[in-house]
């Protein structure tokens, strides 16, 4: 897997939600009109484009993403693709990395909501993203105001050409009305909707890995900031999917082993008003639900009796002392 560059330009729903088109957590290529030159699935790889020279298949220029013949009918080319999980979308980057005499002079994006099964003829998709002129060799960041929840996009190429990468970032809608109060869940999952504030350094991995499935692959799928060079410490700051009471904790430094933080603790409260931002300034205040702990490389570290009960919380800030590398971080609680 390669170790993800993190954009310095790139907006900040890229580093708070989830991609909702990650194949590892469920997204699918469904459906294209045309895939001559490389294959619908290679869009929605997670490692970033990568251009190798000389690499041809039976088609042609081997080429690391969906790219359709040369249209010589009316018309444009379009893709389905099934999310990981309806959720809101926040904002898409349609990426047309190492594309440059082959990309789409323009893209849409419409959306849908299907309840079951895959969209037909009688699917109401809504322009998410109106047509926009694209660049080759460029990630196009674009915000997404749609409120509603989307399980199915369809990516439309005008008039034909190549894209690198889809990225759909987002927040999962989970329907929390029927759960079990009794039961435990993640509330720092990702997949649940949780989502990061803010941390204070990203520089070589984002914050917002620490809140994805499964444990991290490499040292390149978690949070690592740079070397801290003054007093303090490093931390993120974490909105959990829904208010709940915290009774077990998980702290994974796997693959860290000469930059794991050499301890951590954990702020929590329960907030109910403020701006995202307005957070970043209250949570050095908050109470402690997790003293400080020591850490040791590539480990899982569980915590319950050292958990102190401070009732109800929506946000949580984890400190990492002094800086390093973490790569998941669970929050096992009942629902408030």
């Amino acid at each position: 897997m390669a170790l993800p560059t993190l954009d310095p330009n790139a907006p900040d729903f890229t580093r708070r939600y989830v991609n909702l088109a990650d194949p590892r957590l469920g997204a699918e290529a469904l459906e294209a009109s045309d895939d001559f030159f490389a294959p619908k699935e290679r869009m929605l790889n997670p490692e970033p484009a990568v251009f190798i020279p000389g690499k041809y298949d039976d088609h042609g220029k081997w080429m690391d993403g969906w790219e359709t013949r040369r249209k010589r009918v009316s018309g444009y080319d379009w893709c389905i693709v099934k999310l990981a999980r309806p959720g809101v979308i926040k904002g898409i980057d349609l990426d047309t990395s190492h594309f440059t005499g082959n990309f789409p002079p323009a893209a849409s994006v419409e959306a849908a909501y299907v309840a079951d099964g895959a969209p037909t003829q009688t699917t109401q998709w809504t322009e998410i993203i109106p047509s926009t002129t694209l660049q080759g060799n460029s990630h196009h960041y674009v915000d997404v105001t749609a409120t509603g929840a989307f399980t199915h996009l369809r990516v439309n190429l005008y008039p034909d050409g190549g894209l690198a990468r889809l990225r759909v970032y987002g927040q999962p809608q989970v329907d929390w009305q029927g759960a079990d109060r009794n039961q435990t869940f993640d509330l720092a999952a990702m997949e649940n909707g949780a989502y990061l504030v803010a941390a204070n350094n990203q520089h070589f991995g984002s914050a917002s890995n620490i809140l994805m499935p499964g444990r991290g692959v490499n040292m390149g799928d978690g949070w690592e900031t740079r070397r801290r060079r003054e007093p303090g410490n490093d931390w993120a700051i974490i909105a959990l999917a829904q208010p709940g009471i915290i009774k077990k904790i998980e702290i994974d430094t796997a693959h860290f082993k000469g930059n794991y933080p050499d301890r951590a603790s954990i702020q929590a409260a329960h907030v109910t008003g403020g701006t995202d931002s307005s957070l970043i300034t209250q949570a050095m205040f908050w109470p402690v639900l997790l003293g400080e702990q020591k850490l040791q490389m590539d480990k899982q570290h569980f915590f319950e009796s050292e958990i102190a009960s401070i009732g109800p919380v929506t946000h949580v800030r984890l400190n990492i002392i002094p800086d390093g590398g973490v790569s998941r971080l669970r929050l096992w609680g009942t629902l408030a």
